[in-house]
């Protein structure tokens, strides 16, 4: 008999916390689950801790080489046989009633899709600072239904909001076989917005509860530490794609909230193409940009008092939490790759 869910971990060199991951999806008091690791090619002794455990529902699947986060997930979601899939990454872990109140609420609902409030949590910290949900300024107190629009109306980059492309629901496996709904491979970055967009345009009914059970840690090594540039260019690269599909193009409200979101990260992207030329002192390369940017200095001289507020409130107040909602919000994957 197949188990109720399925919670899939891509892991890639995590060996410190991959342990604290498996064992909060193995001690849920949902029992009826089986727990899929893929190993990304891990040079560390991610497999080592893999295979310590001895818990039967417990499945390892390892690659051979680094095919990157997408590729990885993929491969649990075509292994999984639960009846809903749950996905947790490899250094956060679950609450341990999270399961069960989840896939309670997803039937009481008919839900297709269904997320909790992710706590945010600093590595080596005890307790969580904040909440998703917090941090948005949105005022959830009971169990909401996400539209399409609203959904991505509510996740743009450089601004407060929702951002439930940073949280995890739990997918209704049928409804996402019958849809052919997999991760996109070519993207490693913001690849679980896409795949709940995914199954919004298909028709899938998305709720949000008010209430945290995930825990959603952010650390230094991850791709947020990447260069802005890149990030920015593969959010670009990844929306206009996704703004191809005939679905999309049939949708007017729909594209204009894809547009919207395409001529904000142009915008980042013309800023922070002299932004970081400067930071590096690479002066000739900033005026070059700025050159071709006629719109920097407005744009520059709109976000001055932000970026004055910020380093008074981090290097004069000491307020080093300061910077933690962008830095959190915007870790829109973890080193994976």
């Amino acid at each position: 008999m197949n188990p109720k869910v399925s919670v899939i971990i891509p892991a890639y060199n995590t060996e410190a916390y991959i342990a604290k991951a498996i064992e909060s999806a193995l001690e849920q008091t949902l029992t009826d689950i089986e727990v899929i690791v893929v190993d990304d090619g891990s040079s560390d002794k991610t497999v080592e801790v893999l295979k310590s455990f001895t818990d039967q529902r417990l499945k390892v699947i390892v690659n051979q080489q680094n095919l990157g986060v997408s590729a990885a997930r993929n491969r649990a979601l075509r292994a999984a046989q639960g009846e809903w899939i749950a996905v947790l990454d490899s250094d956060d872990w679950y609450a341990p009633e999270r399961l069960e109140k989840l896939v309670l609420l997803a039937e009481e609902t008919n839900a297709d899709m269904i997320a909790d409030d992710p706590y945010l949590i600093k590595d080596g910290a005890t307790s969580p600072w904040s909440t998703l949900i917090k941090e948005s300024g949105e005022h959830i107190d009971k169990i909401l239904q996400i539209d399409l629009i609203y959904f991505v109306e509510t996740d743009i980059y450089g601004k407060a909001g929702l951002r439930l492309g940073l949280s995890k629901p739990i997918f209704k496996r049928e409804f996402m076989v019958k849809h052919g709904i997999e991760y996109d491979e070519t993207v490693s970055i913001a690849e679980d917005f896409w795949l709940d967009l995914k199954c919004l345009i298909n028709g899938a009914r998305f709720f949000i509860v008010p209430e945290p059970y995930y825990f959603y840690r952010s650390r230094p090594i991850s791709l947020v530490r990447q260069s802005i540039l890149l990030r920015l260019n593969q959010y670009l690269s990844a929306t206009n794609s996704f703004m191809q599909q005939e679905a999309v193009k049939k949708n007017p409200a729909l594209m204009r909230a894809l547009s919207y979101n395409l001529a904000v990260y142009q915008k980042n992207l013309a800023y922070f193409q002299v932004v970081v030329p400067i930071k590096q002192g690479k002066w000739l390369t900033a005026l070059r940009k700025m050159a071709e940017n006629p719109y920097f200095f407005p744009d520059f001289l709109s976000r001055f008092n932000t970026i004055i507020e910020r380093r008074i409130q981090y290097y004069v107040r000491g307020n080093k939490s300061v910077y933690d909602m962008s830095y959190n919000l915007n870790k829109k994957r973890k080193a994976t790759n």
